[in-house]
């Protein structure tokens, strides 16, 4: 089945063409895009002919599987957007254009989808049971397409089968996520209710001591709406240095000598770090940490930074292996646990998911 995948990111929206599992055709716009992104949804229509539309939605709430996108779904992801407000405005422009516009199924597949079995343990957090009851409070986790790709991918360089391996899977991209992955499902994770807690990200703080926001507040330092427009879009690298929070320029920054983007990129780096090492530790055995996402894919040097500080759970990384290409183990052979890189496809499992949703 051919099948059109819309991948809205918090940096760039991505489009791709895929049938049987190999991509035909892809387009990458950066920025939120919506105009552009809408043409090229068109034009990639009238070239390929999609079956089927498959779109990312970062935020699912507790559904467990993709869904058939209708007025229903729509109205359900709609009330989700406070908790993703960087990407879930953008998917559902964009699945609302491909319903009116496209003459082929619409199927939202949800980042959230991966982790909605973790265990109560991981996914609850220390608040007012009648907080939690009312409000729907938990830990949802994010990056669940790219977890489940890495997964299928790793099982096949590993040669085992997914349900026998434990994983930390890093996605590390404009947003960082570290994920524990035992018999075929998340089982912890480092995101949580929104995709703000965790790693440091590009332009997100990930995890900030809950007294030092409300100190913020009450000191009216700063009001609600302020302080969740910074935490989202103005803190992370971006914040650390007065930069876009691109990687490639806070490195470039930290090459010329600059302090503020070396010690940004050594918080990135402690903090990424101990989320993996906080993974680790949900796990009854580490087979491997995956590697993926754009920054993990094309900063090869800034990775063997990453796991030489991970000496601790017996991971290492060879420089030489570092600088290749494809998806390949980067630890030296025979170590163990291996350090597998991994090209970032949730254009496949996008369209792998949807499919699933409407069988031929």
């Amino acid at each position: 089945m051919r099948v059109l995948v819309v991948n809205p990111g918090s940096s760039s929206v991505k489009l791709s063409v895929v049938e049987n599992g190999e991509q035909l055709a892809e387009a990458a716009l950066r920025g939120e895009a919506v105009g552009q992104a809408r043409d090229r949804m068109l034009e990639l229509a009238d070239t390929w002919g999609p079956e089927l539309v498959g779109v990312r939605f970062v935020h699912g709430g507790e559904q467990h599987e993709p869904a058939v996108y209708n007025e229903r779904t729509r109205d359900r992801l709609a009330a989700l957007t406070w908790l993703a407000p960087l990407h879930q405005p953008l998917s559902l422009q964009l699945a609302d254009f491909a319903a009116r516009r496209l003459a082929a199924p619409v199927v939202a597949c949800f980042d959230t989808a991966f982790h909605a079995q973790m265990p109560e343990a991981a996914a609850r957090y220390a608040l007012p049971r009648e907080w939690t009851a009312a409000f729907g409070l938990r830990r949802y986790g994010f990056h669940g397409l790219s977890c489940a790709h890495a997964l299928r991918r790793a099982a096949e360089l590993l040669g085992a089968q997914q349900e026998d391996l434990g994983l930390v899977c890093c996605h590390i991209g404009a947003g960082v996520s570290a994920t524990a992955v035992e018999g075929g499902r998340g089982v912890d994770t480092s995101m949580g209710l929104t995709p703000l807690e965790g790693a440091v990200m590009a332009t997100r703080s990930g995890s900030v001591d809950p007294g030092l926001l409300l100190r913020l507040l009450d000191t009216k330092a700063v009001d609600v709406r302020e302080m969740g427009e910074v935490l989202e879009r103005g803190s992370g690298l971006a914040g650390m240095t007065g930069t876009s929070g691109d990687i490639r320029e806070v490195l470039a920054l930290r090459t010329a000598g600059d302090p503020d983007a070396t010690l940004a990129v050594d918080v990135y780096l402690h903090r990424l770090r101990r989320e993996i090492a906080a993974q680790s530790a949900a796990l009854r055995r580490l087979d491997a940490v995956v590697l993926t996402g754009g920054v993990a894919e094309h900063q090869p040097a800034l990775m063997g930074e990453l796991v030489g500080g991970l000496g601790a759970l017996g991971l290492r990384a060879d420089p030489e292996l570092l600088r290749g290409s494809g998806d390949r183990t980067v630890s030296p052979p025979g170590a163990s646990p291996r350090v597998l890189m991994l090209a970032a496809r949730e254009e496949l499992e996008i369209a792998r998911e949807a499919e699933q949703a409407v069988p031929r």
